[in-house]
């Protein structure tokens, strides 16, 4: 049986299937889509951990959109295709079940922070795709290039307000910055959220690693 997502309108799936093409471009691992209430939201990771000491952080880009108030669904995909329905997008018959799927930002409260400017933010996206361009040698193994980008996407950057550098780069990816946007910037624990017009950037830090110091409790009597 085939199953499918039901929008609230025609440009409305276009747009999802826009924000598929873009995160299959930086990612083999899909696309969160959660359903109820007449919302869907779509979530992918820009970029994320593959194991344990691995510093790159939890880079998240989300959109929302509407959908059909009867849309009840959360399951990682990573394709949708187009029907004879212009508001309905066929899914997959098995999803998928990446590791960032398992993190969920909070949905409390967020609280002001600070406002970026995007044309600063497009800046240092084109900054930091140079550098992995200029730091990507020939022949280099997959775990080097990993650590290139974990060490120019992870890194805090002054001109964003110390977030790591990858959030630029995911809201370059995905199409959100445009024109002279101020965007907010709200944090939540230890997620960060920049809020675009035209979608969400999150931003968590990498969990931390090593063995704790050891205390001193006294000699032994």
């Amino acid at each position: 049986m085939t199953h499918h997502l039901l929008l609230a309108d025609p440009d409305t799936a276009k747009d999802v299937l826009t924000f598929l093409g873009r995160a299959k471009r930086i990612t083999d691992d899909g696309v969160r889509l959660q359903a109820a209430d007449g919302v869907l939201a779509l979530t992918t990771a820009a970029l994320a951990p593959v194991s344990l000491f691995d510093q790159t952080p939890t880079i998240l880009a989300m959109r929302i959109v509407h959908a059909d108030p009867e849309l009840q669904c959360d399951i990682v995909v990573d394709e949708l295709s187009a029907t004879d329905d212009a508001e309905r997008l066929n899914l997959p018959e098995m999803g998928l079940s990446p590791a960032w799927a398992g993190i969920a930002p909070p949905r409390g409260e967020w609280l002001p922070a600070a406002t970026l400017a995007a044309s600063m933010i497009a800046q240092r996206a084109q900054w930091g795709i140079s550098a992995v361009a200029r730091g990507a040698t020939d022949g280099a193994g997959e775990e080097a290039v990993r650590a290139l980008r974990a060490a120019i996407w992870g890194a805090p950057d002054d001109d964003l307000d110390g977030l790591p550098r990858g959030v630029a780069f995911a809201a370059d990816a995905m199409g959100f910055i445009s024109g002279d946007e101020q965007v907010p910037v709200m944090r939540s624990g230890r997620w960060t959220r920049l809020a675009f017009r035209r979608g969400h950037v999150l931003a968590r830090g990498p969990v931390a690693t090593g063995l704790t110091s050891v205390r001193d409790t006294g000699r032994s009597a």
